[in-house]
């Protein structure tokens, strides 16, 4: 398979992933990010992908430190960011997700990082729910509009506390 192919079926897998929350009016740049844009945010830190039987199931993206980024938090030191996470609708609950996610704080875990944020659509309270049972807490907001059509919210997890990290 060549890289181009792989990023063509990845992006294909994001919009998949989001459309769920597309047809629920949200504006999720997943909706519709371009190949390009798919290849960029990959490059924008360390990224995971799932595969079952050749086919991609799943992807996250841990980023280090942004210190252009328009978030405070995201600038912060010790802090790393989760993006461009997705999972294929067929492999939703099935744990893939929560695994990619653990494997994405791991590797952050490892680099250095005391904490992992992320936003979301503060009208997604399924996403939202699921990041709070994970441990995370709402923080913030962010407006990326008109890159998209709601308020975020800023989600942050301390890893000070979590197993293998820092007392």
């Amino acid at each position: 398979m060549r890289v181009d192919d792989g990023l063509v079926r990845l992006t294909q897998l994001i919009h998949a992933a989001y459309a769920p929350q597309a047809a629920k009016g949200l504006h999720y740049w997943g909706t519709h990010q371009s190949v390009d844009d798919t290849r960029k945010r990959l490059a924008s830190g360390h990224s995971l992908v799932a595969e079952t039987e050749g086919e991609i199931v799943g992807t996250i993206t841990v980023r280090p430190p942004q210190p252009d980024s328009p978030v405070a938090l995201y600038r912060d030191a010790g802090t790393w960011t989760i993006c461009q996470f997705a999972v294929d609708p067929v492999s939703k609950g099935t744990g893939l997700g929560k695994a990619l996610h653990e494997a994405a704080v791991a590797h952050a875990l490892l680099n250095g990082a005391l904490a992992v944020a992320l936003d979301t659509a503060a009208p997604a309270v399924g996403l939202i729910a699921m990041y709070r049972a994970w441990g995370y807490e709402t923080v913030g907001e962010v407006d990326w509009r008109p890159h998209t059509n709601y308020l975020s919210v800023v989600m942050h997890k301390s890893l000070s506390n979590a197993e293998g990290g820092r007392p």
